[in-house]
C-alpha cells in the first residue's frame, strides 16, 4: 500500500484522495492517490492576474476567482516585468490543504521539502503537463474548460518534487511570457530533468499493483507538460 503523508476529500463524491510519499526516498516525489484504485479529477482555478493579453473570457463564470494569488509578492520580487500570476498564462497546480474545522486533514508540502513555484508534473489526457489553473485544465482537456467546469474523472495523476532543484526562480522561465505555449517551453527542460528522477533512484519493490502502474507512467510513456506548484491552498469544494 502506499505511505500515505494526508488524506483528503478533493471534490463532492465518493472519492477521497490521499498524498502519498512511499517514493519520497527513493525518487524525491509526493503523488496523489484516490481509493480503490483510482487518481483524482481536476477543478479548475483563476486567480491571479485578471484580463490579461491571454483571457479569453472563460474564467469569468467562475464565482470564487481571487484578483491576486498567494504567490503576487515573490513574483513581483522577480522583476519579471508581470505583477502576478496569470491562470491562463502560467500553468500552476494546488498543492496542499489547510483549514480549521474540526477533523480536518491538512497537508503542508513545505514539511517534506516542496518548495513554493517548484515545477510539478501531472499526467492528464494521455499527457505529462489541481484545482488547477486554466491553462494546466486547457492543455489537459482543451477549451471545453471552464472557470466553472473542470474534469470530473478520476484519472489524473499529479506529482511534486521535493528539492531547491525543481525551483525555476527569477531566471529560469519566462514569466513575462505572452501565452502558455511560451511559458510553459521554457520550464520544459526543467520539468525533463525532474522526471528523468523516476526510474533512475534505488527504488525498493513496491507491492501495490497500482502504484508501480503509475510508476511505469512516470519512466517515460508520455512527454513532460510541467506546471507550478501552488502550495498551502484549498484543494476541496465545500
Amino acid at each position: 500500500m502506499p505511505t500515505v503523508l494526508d488524506s483528503s476529500t478533493l471534490r463532492r463524491g465518493p472519492n477521497t484522495a490521499s498524498y502519498c510519499g512511499d517514493y519520497l526516498d527513493d525518487y524525491k516525489i509526493v503523488y496523489i492517490q484516490g481509493t480503490d484504485g483510482a487518481l483524482s479529477n481536476m477543478d479548475v482555478d483563476c486567480d491571479g492576474a485578471q484580463g490579461g493579453s491571454a483571457d479569453d473570457g472563460r474564467c469569468d463564470s467562475s464565482t470564487d476567482t481571487q484578483s491576486i494569488s498567494s504567490f503576487q509578492s515573490t513574483i513581483a520580487s522577480y522583476k519579471a516585468g508581470i505583477r502576478d500570476l496569470d491562470a491562463n498564462i502560467h500553468p500552476y497546480i494546488v498543492f496542499g490543504n489547510e483549514g480549521t474545522k474540526r477533523k480536518w486533514k491538512t497537508f503542508d508540502p513545505q514539511e517534506v521539502g516542496i518548495k513554493p513555484l517548484s515545477v510539478m508534473a501531472v499526467v492528464c489526457g494521455g499527457k505529462l503537463v489541481y484545482g488547477a489553473s486554466i491553462s494546466v485544465a486547457t492543455a489537459c482537456f482543451g477549451t471545453r474548460m471552464s472557470g466553472n467546469s473542470g474534469y470530473d474523472e478520476d484519472d489524473v495523476l499529479y506529482i511534486a518534487f521535493v528539492g531547491d532543484d525543481a525551483v525555476p526562480g527569477a531566471k529560469g522561465a519566462n514569466w513575462s511570457a505572452a501565452n502558455y505555449e511560451a511559458f510553459s517551453a521554457s520550464i520544459q527542460d526543467l520539468g525533463d530533468r525532474l522526471v528523468e528522477r523516476i526510474g533512475v533512484g534505488n527504488a525498493s519493490d513496491k507491492e501495490d499493483a497500482g502504484t508501480t502502474t503509475k510508476m511505469t507512467l512516470l519512466a517515460g510513456a508520455y512527454p513532460v507538460l510541467p506546471v507550478l506548484a501552488s502550495l498551502m491552498a484549498l484543494l476541496i469544494l465545500i
